[in-house]
């Protein structure tokens, strides 16, 4: 992260708000998630790129309170973390929350924290996070169930994740039971995949009963 970047972070002037997630207990699974619901599960973007103009772009639609102000605020939360700069990230996020006009994105905001938690390491924090963002609606969210199963295998919660992941399979078994995954998670990481794959042969070794 250049200077000239860090000057502009530093702009934000905002105290780092304390921020430390730990998951609550993750409900038990429901039978099937077919709700695509691809707009919680998109990344939050205002403009694309994370260049100096692009952040000042976004800094000017923040403080001018434009409409937009929240998507933007959210993007801003996501550089913040992608550059290093969890505190500031998380009180962006924290910010992005509180604001009026968010309700037609809270689910993707608490789903995107979620992953920057994740990549920043706080696999915890991002379990909580994608816990609100869909896992206690009334449909279900086809992106929950590996998700879920995810964060819980890295924090070896091996038999929640198993049960997470056997919703998938009964959702879409031709899917789930012997996946493609870089056809099905094109966006997750091979180190991602790979822990999911250890998941499916967990879940193939010994599938769980419904309920």
């Amino acid at each position: 992260m250049n200077h000239r970047i860090v000057r502009i972070f530093g702009a934000l002037m905002l105290a780092a708000l304390p921020f430390g997630l730990c998951a609550q207990d993750i409900p038990r699974p429901k039978e099937f998630y077919f709700e695509a619901d691809t707009d919680v599960a998109s990344p939050l973007q205002l403009y694309p790129g994370s260049d100096d103009a692009t952040i000042q772009r976004l800094l000017q639609a923040r403080d001018r309170n434009r409409r937009d102000a929240t998507l933007a605020t959210a993007q801003l939360a996501h550089i913040s973390y992608a550059t290093g700069r969890a505190d500031t990230g998380a009180a962006l996020y924290a910010e992005a929350k509180q604001r009026p006009d968010n309700a037609r994105m809270r689910d993707s905001l608490h789903w995107n924290h979620g992953w920057d938690l994740y990549r920043s390491g706080d696999i915890a924090g991002a379990l909580e996070q994608w816990r609100i963002a869909g896992a206690e609606r009334l449909k279900g969210p086809s992106w929950l169930p590996p998700t879920l199963a995810l964060g819980l295998w890295q924090l070896d919660r091996r038999d929640e994740a198993v049960r997470w992941y056997a919703a998938s399979v009964r959702t879409e078994p031709l899917l789930w039971q012997s996946p493609d995954l870089a056809r099905l998670l094109p966006d997750w990481t091979e180190a991602d995949r790979a822990m999911l794959a250890e998941v499916a042969a967990a879940w193939q070794a010994n599938p769980p009963s419904w309920p």
